[in-house]
């Protein structure tokens, strides 16, 4: 694998991981495009880890001021998916090679943006009922193709919580996931693969760099409403995927 697949690797993860798009979706359908081989799981978690730290990083200061309570609705929204994670792992895992699945997942994602713009909640707090509920949707944006961050901030602003407090929670709920699912993918599988620690920097770099820009960016979309062109481009490529890949 070429620094030139590692930087497009990287800039898809950071780009996709946030916005309400679907990274595990691009990731697959590119790296079926441009059979691009991923050299082990360690790159994969350099990649993760990038995005994490990008997440890190723009939430430090509510990070840093986080009270008990606030530990536990992060903790009440992980259960869900980590569940789900360890007890449907290889079925979750064979989902991610029918490609035509992956792109009507798109086109369901491309639905919660289109609601996503139509709620306008006021809520600026969650009760431990909310962080269950977009648990729930964090455990089902597993599936290749739901995103993740679309999913959790919809349940959000469901349950008339503002899109601003809604986003902030699905980030921060999205660092304990992105860490626990590749402990548990070093542990099963160590560090097997063609790993060059070079290309894994590389990776690290470019996703924390594009995951900061692509935090920054949905944050403003989501005040100005305009998620909605998030959904006219997961229609286009859902209905390439489902009808010419």
């Amino acid at each position: 694998m070429e620094f030139f697949y590692a930087i497009i690797l990287g800039v898809v993860q950071g780009l996709t991981e946030f916005l309400p798009v679907s990274s595990s979706a691009h990731l697959a359908i590119i790296g079926k495009y441009l059979d691009i081989n991923q050299p082990g799981i360690l790159f994969e978690v350099l990649l993760h880890a990038g995005t994490t730290l990008a997440v890190v990083w723009y939430f430090r200061e509510k990070i840093l001021a986080l009270k008990t309570n606030d530990l536990i609705l992060l903790a009440l929204g992980t259960i869900p998916a980590a569940l789900v994670g360890i007890l449907f792992e290889e079925e979750l895992t064979n989902l991610f090679s029918f490609i035509k699945l992956i792109g009507v997942q798109l086109l369901i994602t491309a639905f919660l943006n289109f609601r996503i713009d139509k709620h306008s909640g006021k809520r600026e707090y969650l009760d431990k009922f909310d962080a269950v509920l977009m648990g729930i949707f964090q455990a089902i944006a597993i599936i290749p193709g739901i995103s993740r961050s679309g999913a959790t901030i919809y349940a959000g602003t469901r349950m008339n919580i503002s899109k601003q407090k809604a986003a902030e929670f699905s980030f921060l709920l999205s660092i304990p996931a992105i860490i626990g699912a590749n402990l548990v993918e070093i542990v099963k599988h160590g560090g097997d693969g063609d790993f060059s620690l070079g290309l894994g920097l590389v990776g690290l770099v470019v996703a924390f760099a594009t995951g900061l820009l692509s935090i920054n960016f949905l944050m403003e979309m989501l005040s100005q409403r305009r998620l909605k062109f998030f959904s006219y481009y997961l229609i286009v490529i859902g209905l390439i995927t489902i009808f010419f890949l």
